[in-house]
């Protein structure tokens, strides 16, 4: 029997029978019924604005898939740059492939010499690194004017190269700008997350050599923050790219989106809260703060997952090893602490506030010298080839520019008041 719910204008008795289709259904369909109708949805919660076979997110049982494989799976077989290739082309790459994928995006990571002597020296000193970077993926693309040929798939393949290979010298750099240190050149003789590492912290070496514990672990967090669906970030990137711009437009709007606090901002906040906290015999104290409405528990809850953030347990782990090379964060005692008894108090576990990707990964790059006004761009840097995965594929379906409806409720048509009939 075939799924289908029926809808009924009870102003007139027309009634329609729409298919339920991959767990949606057609709008296009209810526009037959009740033309001029429109669905209010504010945040698009229950809405679906995309058809995509890259992510599979099952907030319920707490599934993340990258092009059906499992992340557990990704996160302990593969590298950043194995999965980048797997969200972009959809399945995993054998060893040739790997090996020209790793190529191209290696031999790509400089940048133009008039961009980075020019463009950074236009920010301020102090300007944040995450500023600085949305601002210098869209400037990019002035350096790249094919880019603009959207319509052939071989320009389209040369932008994704470039800007995941340019996104961690670009990241690098706003870092140096920001700390008054100067430029350091990619090293293409390292792998893509000791290569970072290098251009973020080489002093006058000639060469940098990164705790390998390190760069697994970094590598890591750029696997796991690579795609998560149709969020806020991939969302602005879709609908900029639905305009039919070029690819570092619709990566600079992903990188606005993810400026904000609201989204890539989290993990930070679970530090201001542990560091709010103060002392581990607090955590108790604190708990009932927040269970009286007084504070807000930080790194729990997320707007999809209703059951434990699989990302989370995977950084969980990885948090333990990172802490053996640089010494263990006091802050780690008292996260372990509060997730215990968050766990196991009903108030938080009725509200399915369960340890979410942001709880821990704050902690990692904190341990490893980032400092917290790095840690959007991290999750940037990662989450670039999610978002040109979802712009390629949007391409491909041909799909319609990204137009939403609204319902008005200002005033009703009104005769102009000349500025003397006005009252202050």
């Amino acid at each position: 029997m075939a799924e289908t719910i029926t809808i009924t204008d009870n102003r007139n008795g027309e009634s329609l029978e729409i298919p339920i289709k991959d767990g949606g259904v057609d709008a296009a369909e209810w526009r037959k019924l009740l033309p001029g109708i429109w669905f209010h949805d504010p945040g698009m919660a229950t809405t679906s604005n995309a058809e995509s076979s890259i992510t599979d997110l099952n907030g319920i049982d707490g599934i993340l898939r990258y092009r059906g494989y499992p992340i557990e799976q990704l996160a302990e077989h593969s590298s950043y740059l194995e999965v980048a290739y797997l969200l972009i082309h959809g399945e995993l790459p054998s060893q040739d492939e790997l090996d020209n994928w790793t190529h191209e995006i290696t031999h790509h990571t400089y940048v133009h010499e008039n961009f980075r002597k020019r463009f950074n020296d236009a920010f301020h000193y102090d300007a944040h690194p995450m500023g600085m970077l949305t601002s210098s993926v869209a400037g990019l693309s002035t350096f790249y004017p094919e880019a603009k040929d959207i319509e052939d798939p071989e320009v389209r393949h040369q932008q994704i190269v470039r800007l995941i290979a340019k996104m961690p010298t670009i990241a690098a750099a706003a870092y140096r700008y920001s700390q008054g240190l100067p430029y350091v050149y990619p090293d293409n003789d390292l792998p893509y997350a000791s290569n970072f590492l290098s251009m973020m912290y080489r002093v006058a070496k000639p060469k940098f050599e990164a705790d390998p514990v390190l760069t697994k672990a970094l590598d890591l967090l750029f696997i796991l923050h690579a795609d998560h669906e149709q969020n806020c970030s991939t969302t602005a990137a879709r609908v900029v790219g639905s305009s039919h711009a070029d690819p570092y437009s619709a990566v600079a709007a992903g990188c606005a989106a993810l400026y904000g606090p609201r989204h890539g901002g989290a993990n930070e906040a679970v530090l201001n809260m542990l560091n709010d906290i103060g002392s581990y015999d607090q955590i108790d104290a604190f708990i009932e703060s927040v269970k009286n409405g007084e504070g807000r528990l930080m790194g729990f809850g997320h707007r999809v997952y209703k059951s434990y953030d699989p990302r989370a347990q995977i950084i969980k782990s990885v948090a333990h090893d990172v802490f053996k090379v640089t010494g263990q964060n006091p802050l780690l005692d008292m996260a372990l602490k509060l997730e215990e008894v968050a766990l196991s108090d009903e108030y938080f576990v009725s509200r399915n506030l369960y340890p979410n990707v942001d709880f821990y990964s704050g902690l990692i790059y904190q341990s490893m010298g980032f400092p917290t006004e790095m840690f959007t761009v991290l999750f940037a840097i990662g989450r670039t080839a999610g978002w040109l995965a979802h712009w390629n594929e949007m391409l491909e379906q041909n799909s319609r520019i990204s137009r939403p409806r609204q319902l008005y409720v200002g005033a009703d048509e009104r005769a102009y008041v000349p500025m003397s009939g006005r009252s202050a």
